[in-house]
């Protein structure tokens, strides 16, 4: 569970004091996860200060709710990032067909039990 809201940020980008306080860590711990997890913040200030953007903290919100809440190593979030990383939209598309079976499957069932 994130400290804050997703959908709460309104600005185009924020500094990485903002998005520390945000997760309510140092700016140090974010540097050092982009470091580790190999996040490029593509945009700077004049003075070279990090400037995140919404998709660059949704990527860290996934980062911390995996270190943070749920208990992983840097290793094992690592390792379940590349797991549930969609190569494309087949991905996605899979997982929604997925889920349609199995709707379908129980629909089947409630009907079976509704006649019974």
């Amino acid at each position: 569970m994130l400290p804050f809201e997703l959908n709460s940020l309104t600005k185009l980008y924020y500094s990485i004091g903002e998005v520390a306080t945000l997760f309510s860590v140092n700016a140090s711990l974010l540097r050092f996860w982009e470091k580790e997890f190999g996040l490029e913040v593509k945009k700077k200030n004049q003075k070279g200060n990090r400037l995140y953007s919404r998709e660059e903290i949704k990527k860290l919100a996934v980062i911390y709710e995996l270190v943070k809440v749920q208990g992983f190593t840097l290793d094992g979030a690592k390792q379940q990032l590349k797991q549930n990383k969609p190569n494309s939209g087949q991905h996605k598309m899979k997982k929604q067909q997925e889920l349609i079976d199995r709707l379908e499957s129980i629909k089947e069932r409630l009907i079976a039990l509704k006649t019974w």
